[in-house]
């Protein structure tokens, strides 16, 4: 008894020490432990994703991967194999589970290593949480403590819940849902047992057992996870063994892009870094809606790329990329191992000549795979030698390939093609004409190659794309589209330019009086000088700031009539805007909304429209703030008469910078610049610059205007529809580089000369393509001439008024009371015609 009683003494005062040690470390720690109750509002990093207006995903920013997920929406099957396998008695203990730590010291005693853990789901929770993976006896009993606050404030399901969400799971996969996609490419929903059984084995050590980076051991823990699974009942012995069978399927999988657009995700990334922080941005789970879209963007890359290969292929080919052998042929894996080694660059594909026959080349590309490249895919290319010069045309495949070369490839859609990565860049963008929206916007050839967003950043000489800005100014100082302006060479130079600039037109052919629309639609240079010195150099800057173009990127000069200023496409764009909406100057803008982690909209934009006056308020006007106000707001905040009808959309006005009558009138020019005029059955037929749109597109609702500058430095075309305003530009990066001219027509059985490289067949042929695949299927619109617009017949000699019906005459628009008073004699000499000149340059 004795012995007893000292036995129950020991055993009494070893649990008197027990519980004090236990108080003793908790008010030790307890300075330290974190206030548990933030988890029930924990915000899961979630990474920014950005979208297009129709739902796609285009990017995702952030290190960590994570798709949050209710408790309910991930699979019981896997819920189940993550418990059996981490911890069979979840839902029995409170946080710290007393057999599972004997059962661990039991094993850890008999074997002397530590094969099992003793850490519950809890306990997990707790470190991912608040504590790191130091291994410390203070960190442990920091995990036990914080552990027992967990199992008091949450159920074992929103425990549970925020485990599935929070583990990591390798390759930078936070939670299942994220690791679904990454491991197999699915929805967590469409797992199968074998799948999801290797998730929940992941835990443990997700960099040794994940199955990219280490297939084998992922199926001996799968394995493990299904043998526990089928122990504690949750899977019967033939589910058991079949999913043994399944083979291993995972791969690596990027985040599911939807769509292609990095120039306008970039923007949008830095657009919310700069709002709130790289930290919370990257981290919050906001979901960015831009106005792009996807359908648009995907047509304005094809187009963009296609137009660079044209450009490309006109100039001749570069040679190869690079020579993998020269005598003996190696190996297949070697060829392959090599060709691996180069990322592919949009649709071009690096390939290995093995053999050369007369017409056609065969290439092996870097799966491994023999093609044949045609004789249509080769003929192309001419040696390059200059930006002006090509060699002669190619009569083999020996006159531009070598077996060893290291070429480039890519499907035309029609046959396979030798190819080259292109050294021009090129930019578009274009707008919503009613509200400013950025519908589809390609900052470059390649964003893999460079990040530069030539839409945004790249200041372009505007070349004849000023024009219509300049004759804008001249319709609004009284010019009209008959007016006569004097098509010859200039004798008065601009001596504010230091030299005698004398302007010439392109080609330097003249013919005299000619009416202002032929001069806009044939972009003829003395014309646009003549009108800008009609309005006078002082208002015509005063005209382009008002379009939107920044008055430093001005000269003060009389260069600016034909383009010298330079702008980005993303200001020409925004000004070829104001034309087709009738008048209207709006901010572009790229997000139409932000939603936090939850669907909650935090930004929505309030765009400008472009709304057209219909009634008259009695509040005075604020004229120094003509975009302050809400459509949607209170009356007594409206600006007064006139006061646009937006049609119960939400947003601020637009101020209308030019009437709706000067945008009808120059929008008909710009539709000369693509169909032209006159009758070509009687010899007075004329083209405008871009008669190559009239051929692809065949519909009259498109305007343009093309764009070249000095030299050919710059090319633009820049037009719209009533339902899109887009601009191209090709040029080099290198200012100073010239886009040459080519001698050749790669699409022609034999030479063609072609000439200078220019707007209308430079950049114009990408934005043909490009409107006439966005236009597809839609019905043509019937341009309507607003009130105040009056058509009369003239003689388009004179620009008089006719009452002749032939090929001499035509309708013309003008503005009510501008129209011609005076008919034109049956008897005047037409040849002969001019019209009373004043004094200054404008008739010389």
């Amino acid at each position: 008894m004795k012995w007893l009683k000292r036995i129950v003494i020991a055993l009494f005062s070893l649990a008197l020490l027990g519980v004090g040690a236990i108080v003793a470390a908790y008010f030790y720690v307890l300075p330290d432990l974190p206030d548990v109750s933030t988890l029930k509002n924990v915000q899961l990093q979630t990474p920014l994703r950005i979208y297009s207006s129709d739902g796609k995903l285009i990017s995702q920013f952030g290190e960590k991967r994570r798709i949050p997920l209710k408790l309910d929406e991930v699979p019981k099957p896997l819920l189940q194999a993550f418990i059996a396998t981490e911890d069979a008695r979840f839902y029995e203990h409170g946080g710290i589970d007393p057999v599972g730590v004997l059962r661990a010291a039991l094993v850890m005693l008999t074997t002397g290593e530590k094969k099992q853990g003793a850490s519950t789901i809890t306990m997990q929770v707790a470190r991912n949480f608040f504590l790191t993976r130091d291994k410390t006896i203070i960190r442990k009993v920091k995990e036990i403590f914080i552990s027992y606050h967990i199992e008091e404030l949450l159920t074992k399901d929103e425990i549970l819940e925020l485990y599935v969400n929070r583990i990591y799971l390798g390759q930078r996969a936070y939670g299942v849902g994220a690791a679904a996609q990454v491991y197999f490419g699915k929805d967590v929903k469409d797992l199968t047992l074998s799948e999801m059984s290797m998730i929940a084995g992941l835990p443990k050590a997700p960099s040794t057992l994940n199955p990219v980076t280490s297939p084998s051991r992922a199926v001996a823990r799968r394995n493990v996870v299904l043998m526990r699974m089928n122990e504690v009942g949750y899977i019967s012995q033939a589910e058991y063994q079949a999913a043994l069978q399944e083979p291993l399927v995972a791969k690596y999988h990027g985040a599911e892009i939807d769509l292609y657009a990095p120039y306008i995700s970039e923007m949008a990334r830095d657009y919310m870094v700069q709002k709130y922080g790289e930290e919370e941005a990257y981290t919050n789970g906001y979901n960015v809606y831009t106005t792009i879209s996807s359908d648009i963007q995907l047509k304005a890359q094809q187009a963009l790329r296609n137009n660079v290969y044209a450009y490309d292929e006109r100039h001749g080919y570069r040679g190869p990329a690079a020579v993998l052998w020269t005598d003996e042929k190696p190996e297949q894996a070697q060829i392959k191992a090599e060709l691996a080694k180069v990322a592919s660059i949009q649709e071009l594909q690096p390939a290995a000549v093995i053999s050369v026959a007369d017409q056609q080349a065969s290439v092996m590309t870097a799966k491994g795979e023999t093609k044949i490249i045609a004789w249509d895919g080769l003929k192309w290319a001419r040696k390059f030698i200059t930006d002006k010069r090509q060699g002669s045309v190619p009569k083999s495949a020996s006159d531009m390939l070598k077996v060893g070369e290291r070429i480039w490839i890519r499907d035309n859609g029609q046959y396979l093609q030798l190819s080259q990565v292109p050294e021009v860049a090129s930019a578009t963008v274009s707008l919503d004409p009613q509200n400013g929206a950025i519908r589809s916007l390609v900052g470059g050839y390649s964003f893999s190659q460079s990040q530069y967003n030539r839409v945004t950043q790249a200041k372009r000489q505007l070349g004849s794309n000023i024009k219509p800005f300049i004759y804008a100014a001249a319709l609004e100082k009284g010019f009209t589209l008959t007016t006569l302006i004097n098509n010859a060479p200039i004798n008065k130079p601009d001596i504010s330019q230091g030299t005698a600039w004398r302007p010439k037109n392109s080609p330097d052919i003249y013919g005299g009086p000619t009416r202002l629309r032929v001069g806009l639609a044939q972009s003829i240079n003395v014309m646009s000088v003549r009108a800008m010195r009609h309005v006078g150099l002082d208002a015509t800057i005063a005209e382009l700031v008002k379009f939107g173009f920044d008055p430093n990127d001005l000269p003060r000069n009389e260069s600016i009539a034909l383009g010298s200023s330079s702008v980005t496409p993303l200001q020409v764009v925004t000004a070829f805007n104001v034309f087709a909406n009738g008048g209207f100057l709006l901010e572009p803008f790229y997000i139409d909304r932000v939603e936090d982690a939850y669907g909650n909209v935090i930004e929505k934009a309030n765009p400008t429209l472009a709304c057209k006056p219909s009634q008259s308020l009695s509040q005075p006007v604020t004229p120094s703030d003509p975009m302050a106000f809400s459509v949607s707001g209170d009356s007594s905040t409206e600006p007064s008469a006139p006061v646009a009808q937006c049609f119960e959309q939400t947003g601020r006005f637009a101020p209308q910078i030019i009437s709706e009558q000067t945008a009808f009138l120059i929008t008909e020019a710009l539709k000369s610049v693509i169909w032209g005029g006159g009758d070509w059955s009687h010899g007075t037929g004329w083209q405008g610059t871009a008669w190559r749109a009239a051929r692809l597109i065949k519909r009259h609702d498109i305007a343009g205007k093309t764009g070249t500058t000095n030299e050919s430095r710059d090319t633009w075309f820049s037009g719209f529809s009533p339902v899109l305003t887009s601009t191209f530009w090709v040029g080099f990066d290198d200012h100073g580089r010239q886009l040459g001219r080519t001698a050749w027509n790669a699409s022609a059985e034999k030479d063609q000369i072609t000439g200078a490289e220019a707007g209308a067949k430079t950049a114009g042929p990408g934005w043909n393509e490009f409107m006439n695949s966005v236009l597809q299927g839609t019905p043509e619109t019937t341009s309507i001439p607003p009130e105040g617009i009056v058509s009369v017949r003239i003689d388009l000699a004179t620009g008089k008024l006719t009452r002749k019906t032939d090929y001499t005459s035509a309708f013309e628009y003008f503005i009510s009371g501008t129209e011609p008073k005076e008919y034109i004699s049956e008897t005047q000499d037409e040849n002969n015609i001019f019209i009373d000149a004043p004094t200054d340059d404008l008739f010389q």
